[in-house]
């Protein structure tokens, strides 16, 4: 069993790898395609894509380390290493989120009604405009 398991943290651990490496080809891959057919501003959606991999290995990396731990090596040592880990990954991921999206994860819906908000003002002076 605990073959298994080990087995299963590391297959999860070689999958984060796997969909970094294959984000950062098919990524670079499109954008210089992009590039090369004169897109505006590629750059935008080529950091986006590479920013939710990131996030997606992230929590892959955090599910490894978590069965790992817990499974296999309850001590209280281990269980304080994997709180550091999944504080710093969690702060990675934050970091990565505020990098895509221009703002904390708590905001969105800030974020979100200011969006409504401007949408709103939008179509009114574009209705108006159709108007006169």
């Amino acid at each position: 069993m605990r073959e298994w398991i080990e087995l299963s943290s590391q297959g999860i651990q070689d999958l984060a790898v796997v969909i970094i490496v294959v984000s950062i080809l098919f990524g670079s891959l499109r954008f210089l395609l992009q590039l090369s057919k004169r897109v505006p501003d590629p750059y935008p959606a080529y950091k986006k894509l590479l920013g939710r991999s990131l996030l997606l290995s992230l929590e892959f990396l955090i599910a490894a380390d978590v069965i790992r731990t817990i499974l296999l090596d309850e001590t209280a040592r281990s269980i304080a290493i994997l709180g550091g880990l999944v504080l710093v990954r969690t702060f990675l991921s934050w970091s990565v989120v505020v990098e895509i999206e221009g703002h904390w994860p708590w905001r969105s819906a800030d974020v979100a009604a200011r969006s409504e908000r401007i949408e709103e003002v939008r179509k009114s002076a574009y209705a108006s405009m159709a108007e006169t």
